[in-house]
């Protein structure tokens, strides 16, 4: 693959988040002799709310960066997916990829910044809040190298969300946003209930690709 052609695609999947660590380092695959490590980053939004993201980073670039619980660190990479097994079904998980990581050492104006080129792979879903607050829920593919695509869950609010539920498959956009999780509690039977996280991309902007 060219180098121009790698740049584009690198383009198309910015992901800043400056947070605290809220786990340990947990060892998750090796590829290549590379060993990678998950943990989940604490982010603050203004509310307040605390997104609790999931990162993935090699042991090549922690170097002699010591990381430990309630360490600050800023993470710049992509938001990747992938799909695994569970309990007889196959789900989609999301990670942010990690490409450069350091140790916060100012305030950052804003903390979760996702930038996104990609195409709609499924019917816009638009929909209501018990508050009245219009949504529409957009699946979208966005190309990685070697041929593969990452299918990231994006949400659009309000003017955003009554404009985007006229998109069609196919269709390619670019957005601005960040990344958000969202505790939910799914049934698994009339007397088991149990908490799961979901995570998604929040659109703040954007816009169609002609």
């Amino acid at each position: 693959m060219s180098d121009w052609k790698m740049d584009n695609i690198l383009e198309n999947n910015k992901v800043i988040l400056a947070g605290r660590v809220d786990s340990y380092l947990v060892f998750s695959h090796e590829m290549f002799g590379e060993n990678f490590y998950q943990f989940n980053l604490a982010v603050q939004r203004l509310s307040d709310y605390i997104d609790l993201l999931p990162v993935t980073v090699s042991e090549r670039l922690l170097g002699g960066l010591s990381l430990t619980q309630e360490s600050e660190i800023i993470v710049e990479g992509q938001l990747r997916s992938y799909n695994k097994f569970v309990n007889g079904s196959n789900k989609l998980i999301l990670t942010v990829f990690t490409r450069e990581i350091s140790l916060k050492d100012q305030d950052i104006k804003n903390p979760n910044q996702i930038y996104l080129n990609g195409f709609i792979c499924k019917e816009p879903v638009y929909r209501t809040t018990p508050f009245n607050r219009e949504i529409t829920d957009l699946l979208i593919a966005v190309n990685r190298a070697y041929g593969k695509s990452d299918y990231i869950p994006v949400i659009a609010w309000g003017r955003n969300a009554r404009f985007s539920q006229h998109l069609e498959v196919g269709d390619n956009i670019r957005l601005w946003g960040r990344i958000q999780s969202r505790i939910y509690q799914k049934k698994l039977s009339e007397s088991e209930v149990i908490e799961r996280t979901a995570y998604e991309v929040s659109i703040s902007k954007m816009e169609v690709v002609e």
